[in-house]
């Protein structure tokens, strides 16, 4: 896909990369304020699907993108069951909380939930820009 004009590759690129470190926020301080990973992983992913869609990306691309897609969201499932495991060792209890309790509204007081939260948006961004890819490749194949 040859992608958009040159205005809209510039606004995107600018827009991507705030809409990426709001993503990053909503994830880290999910556990103090509404979002977590999944909504945060949603936001992180509309900065890539932004940049795919206005930029276009060709078959060799669309490739080097699934399989990287692919790994962080094997890595994100695979760091979330880390987490609860060692809780599981640690204790008698899947997910019993390994880190010490916090000071009430500081961004240490969660224990081990904003690191559940970054796992999970890890997978979430990883699987929706798989989704959008595995789309495109579908609207490919239309076409032929």
């Amino acid at each position: 896909m040859k992608g958009m004009t040159e205005i809209v590759k510039t606004i995107s690129r600018l827009l991507a990369g705030l809409i990426f470190f709001y993503g990053i926020y909503i994830v880290v301080f999910g556990h103090l304020t509404p979002g977590g990973g999944f909504a945060g992983g949603i936001v992180i992913s509309g900065a890539f699907i932004l940049l795919i869609i206005a930029n276009g990306i060709d078959e060799e691309k669309i490739n080097r993108v699934r399989e990287k897609a692919g790994f962080l969201e094997s890595s994100g499932i695979f760091l979330f069951w880390v987490i609860s495991t060692i809780g599981l060792c640690m204790g008698t209890f899947f997910f019993l909380n390994f880190l010490g309790k916090g000071k009430p509204l500081n961004i240490f007081s969660a224990g081990t939930v904003p690191l559940c939260n970054i796992a999970i948006g890890i997978e979430v961004s990883a699987a929706l820009c798989s989704i959008v890819i595995a789309f495109m490749l579908v609207k490919k194949g239309d076409k032929k």
